[in-house]
């Protein structure tokens, strides 16, 4: 996992209802396999596919659940998108460790859920890194140790991958300005 860095998570917080959205792609993904998600463009953190059972979800193997509807998406290595304006036959980029796999979104699914907010400190720099994702035992993200962690067992002092990024967007692509997103 040489191109992630570590993230400690800082908190953990149950939040209201709002817009859910899963990405449910036209291909089978590993368990291990997913996307970069954010509420910022400070960086994001892995949303692992539904490709395993849990107490109350049989396995989905084409879905990743992308979180709260207001969330960025890395659709490639360097443009974002917001996940309220995917739509099908659009292509994400889907990770698996440093490799990645173009694969189109076959169809959206967006539904009123409960979420938490998991805040991370990047280690060794001072910035923090967010997702809003459902509150639910089917949600996974990629562990530091490249192992999946279910986002309702988070706990501060866990460690998450994280990919870094420069917040700062216009449409997606990267630009200079002064900006402060939390």
């Amino acid at each position: 996992m040489s191109s992630y860095q570590t993230a400690t998570v800082t908190e953990v917080k149950k939040l209201g209802e709002g817009t859910r959205v899963c990405l449910d792609f036209i291909d089978e993904l590993k368990p291990d396999e997913g996307i970069w998600i954010g509420n910022t463009g400070n960086g994001y953190l892995m949303a692992l596919s539904e490709n395993r059972s849990t107490d109350t979800y049989p396995p989905r193997p084409f879905r990743v659940n992308a979180g709260a509807y207001h969330h960025y998406l890395l659709r490639d290595e360097e443009k974002t998108g917001y996940v309220a304006e995917m739509n099908p036959g659009d292509d994400v980029f889907v990770w698996h460790h440093d490799q990645y796999r173009q694969i189109p979104i076959g169809r959206i699914k967006r539904e009123k859920r409960p979420f938490i907010r998991v805040v991370c400190q990047l280690k060794n720099e001072d910035k923090q890194i967010s997702v809003t994702v459902q509150d639910a035992d089917s949600v996974h993200l990629l562990g530091a140790d490249g192992e999946p962690k279910q986002a309702i067992e988070l706990v501060v002092g866990d460690e998450l991958a994280c990919r870094p990024d420069q917040a700062g967007r216009h449409l997606g692509e990267k630009i200079t300005e002064e900006i402060e997103e939390y």
